[in-house]
């Protein structure tokens, strides 16, 4: 008997352990795909209508595409994008978020020579969330990942991630949340797209 009672309670324990493995592993499965980022954005620009002719794939930011035809259709498989007819995101824009087999008339296509990926309707932009990390002391605070609402702040707006823009960017956003500028600042590299990350607001110094 004592046997038995034994080996009961051991099956028991089991199933309780087995219970609580399946429901740990569950949980965990649903907070996976809870906080799974979305893709990041991506498309094909051709120079023929009908996605024909040279392509040039787009997963990120291009200030200077540096095209010698002008598009004629583009593939958006994710994302919402500006297209641009010149350099820097100037000029007339135009946005898509889905295939487009004909930008124009077959006979002339639109000039373009930067594109981006912009907001987050249409086709599903994206935009890494911010996950900002902040200490505050007397005369500094530091912010991991700097962000308005709650996306992240591109190191520099147009053109290339430098660190004179990423200065200035650190600077205004240290700023506009009452500090004088920017003591230090680094940028963070996320699907194609530089961020701002490390920000150090100071009263003096910078």
């Amino acid at each position: 008997m004592k046997t038995a009672y034994r080996w009961s309670i051991l099956a028991a324990v089991a199933a309780s352990i087995g219970a609580g493995f399946l429901a740990t592993s569950n949980a965990q499965t649903v907070e996976t795909e809870r906080y799974r980022p979305e893709r990041p954005p991506e498309a094909t620009i051709y120079r023929d209508a009908g996605y024909r002719g040279p392509a040039v794939f787009i997963g990120e930011e291009k200030p200077n595409l540096g095209l010698a035809w002008p598009v004629n259709s583009i593939r958006v498989p994710n994302g919402r994008w500006e297209l641009c007819e010149r350099t820097r995101y100037r000029g007339n824009c135009r946005t898509v978020d889905r295939d487009t087999p004909m930008l124009n008339n077959v006979l002339r296509g639109l000039t373009i020579q930067s594109i981006r990926p912009v907001g987050s309707g249409g086709g599903g932009g994206w935009q890494p969330p911010a996950n900002d990390q902040v200490a505050r002391g007397n005369f500094a605070e530091f912010h991991t990942q700097p962000a308005r609402g709650n996306n992240r702040i591109l190191a520099c707006e147009y053109g290339s991630g430098t660190a004179n823009c990423a200065a200035q960017t650190a600077d205004n956003y240290c700023r506009s949340i009452g500090w004088n500028g920017s003591a230090r600042e680094h940028m963070e590299t996320v699907s194609g797209r530089v961020y701002l990350a490390d920000v150090l607001c100071v009263r003096s110094g910078y």
